[in-house]
């Protein structure tokens, strides 16, 4: 129970700025990290700086919760900021990839205690009606940084320096810090709760088996070799070990009867396919359009910067359209949009230019807010006061694996593609590295017969990837046929 003297204007605007901060890092880095390849290299590391961050989050987001239950959310709230912004300052100082890495894990572990956290805050402080209004806050807070983060991270990366977009966090999370412990006060519930440990500790060791997997195998090894097929063998293991663990203990980290609600089970699939597709856009396309387009990082910032223009535009229609056509119609309309934008995408070539790359960005950004918002309003009607909070989380939880392992895949494959590309072309060791390309400086000193060979190995392997986002953009479409007509009303 929250204490009156809480302050919810200063504690909400607080919280508004934690949540920013953290939402705001996993879209910032995307414009930045040619220059961050092109300065520590690692591009077969490429896209374990994105991996890394969400799958620590993943994995942290429903054990926060836990504990915020048990100790209260005003300590784990500290812990967790604290944490991030260490992960901050030492992603500004890394060296190498390895190092960043090392670092965005530390990053990740913070956040994943900020959202879960600050949403169950706000759930505390005021009541149903009130609750909806300021939600809407928060979900416009997604909208917003990942309009900024593109658009900021460009204009750092070209006028300032990348190691910015992570020490920019520092002066936000010390005010939201400080707005928190000044102003928020609550009396914690002394009840012994237990901590699914057993569960969680499988269900990590599955998720990172399987990342993994997809990061290394086709690149670094083979997709039959003893690394791969080991790895797969300790997924399935470790999944049916969870599978049994949620079922047998009394506070599972994820109620399995959750799943049991066809809602709930074509929500979250949709939610987990879309999570890919945000997450693989974000990480491919600045590349595509600075490596390939040859145009600068604040264009490449533009052209994924109107996704999340037309995402919030969406997301508020989505409020007003649920009411009137009902969420199936409205979900189903969100998957058309992520259909033709994606197709859109699989379509790009460099001639198109980044105005038709922006443009293909809105439209999945259209798709992203008109079903990000029918899902959630629709979850938490479809179950009862007693379990909303446990499907609200498990609904961001899949959106948060679904961008770790969308990043991860489609980030294998473009690798993949590449290699393949120059094993074909009999490629000799003297060929300028990857990173080359994507460094303005760098890119001038490659003779040009060597340049359009390693443009057009480029161009080859993102198309490849394009056409990964189109099949999960159809396979979310296919999905949304199976949303229920009738969605039971708020109970």
């Amino acid at each position: 129970m929250v204490h009156k003297q809480t302050k919810r204007p200063i504690v909400l605007m607080a919280l508004v700025l934690s949540m920013f901060m953290a939402a705001i890092e996993g879209t910032i880095i995307a414009t930045a990290m040619p220059n961050i390849v092109s300065d520590l290299g690692g591009f077969t590391l490429y896209s374990w700086v994105f991996s890394s961050f969400l799958l620590m989050q993943a994995v942290t987001t429903m054990i926060y919760g836990k504990l915020a239950d048990l100790f209260g959310r005003k300590p784990i709230f500290v812990i967790g900021v604290v944490i991030f912004l260490i992960g901050s300052l030492l992603c500004g100082l890394a060296e190498t990839m390895a190092t960043l890495i090392i670092f965005r894990l530390i990053q990740g572990l913070g956040a994943g205690a900020i959202h879960p956290i600050v949403t169950t805050m706000v759930g505390d402080m005021y009541n149903l009606e009130e609750r909806a209004k300021v939600q809407g806050y928060l979900a416009s807070v997604w909208g917003i940084s990942s309009v900024a983060g593109p658009l900021l991270g460009g204009v750092i990366v070209q006028y300032i320096d990348w190691a910015w977009i992570f020490w920019m966090n520092i002066p936000i999370g010390l005010i939201g810090l400080a707005g928190v412990v000044l102003f928020f006060h609550e009396k914690v519930d002394k009840e012994q709760k237990t901590i699914d440990y057993l569960g969680t500790s499988f269900f990590f060791i599955a998720i990172s088996s399987l990342i993994i997997v997809f990061v290394q195998a086709g690149t670094n090894w083979a997709w039959l070799s003893p690394e791969t097929l080991g790895l797969l063998g300790l997924f399935v293991i470790c999944i049916s070990l969870f599978i049994w663990q949620e079922k047998r203990c009394a506070a599972p980290m994820m109620p399995l009867s959750l799943w049991k609600n066809k809602l709930m089970i074509v929500a979250n699939i949709a939610t987990l396919l879309s999570g890919m597709i945000i997450l693989g856009l974000s990480s491919s396309l600045p590349t595509y359009v600075q490596g390939v387009m040859e145009e600068s990082a604040i264009v490449a910032g533009f052209t994924l910067s109107t996704l999340s223009i037309g995402w919030p535009i969406a997301a508020t229609a989505a409020g007003h359209m649920v009411l009137r056509i009902g969420f199936r119609k409205t979900a189903f309309l969100g998957g058309i949009a992520l259909f033709v934008g994606t197709f859109l995408f699989f379509l790009l070539d460099a001639e198109k230019g980044p105005i038709y790359a922006g443009f293909s960005s809105f439209i999945v950004g259209i798709g992203m807010g008109l079903t990000s918002t029918t899902f959630i309003v629709a979850i938490q009607n479809s179950v009862s006061w007693q379990a909303r909070g446990s499907a609200t989380s498990l609904n961001m939880f899949m959106r948060i694996i679904g961008s770790a392992i969308g990043t991860a895949l489609l980030g294998g494959i473009l690798n993949l593609r590449l290699q393949q590309y120059y094993q074909q072309q009999a490629i000799d060791e003297d060929m300028p590295n990857t990173d080359a390309i994507l460094n303005e400086g760098l890119r001038e000193s490659i003779p040009p017969d060597t340049l359009a060979l390693m443009q057009d190995g480029l161009t080859q392997a993102f198309h490849t990837v394009f056409f990964g986002l189109f099949v999960i953009g159809t396979l979310t479409f296919i999905i949304l046929w199976f949303f229920p007509k009738d969605t039971p009303k708020d109970t």
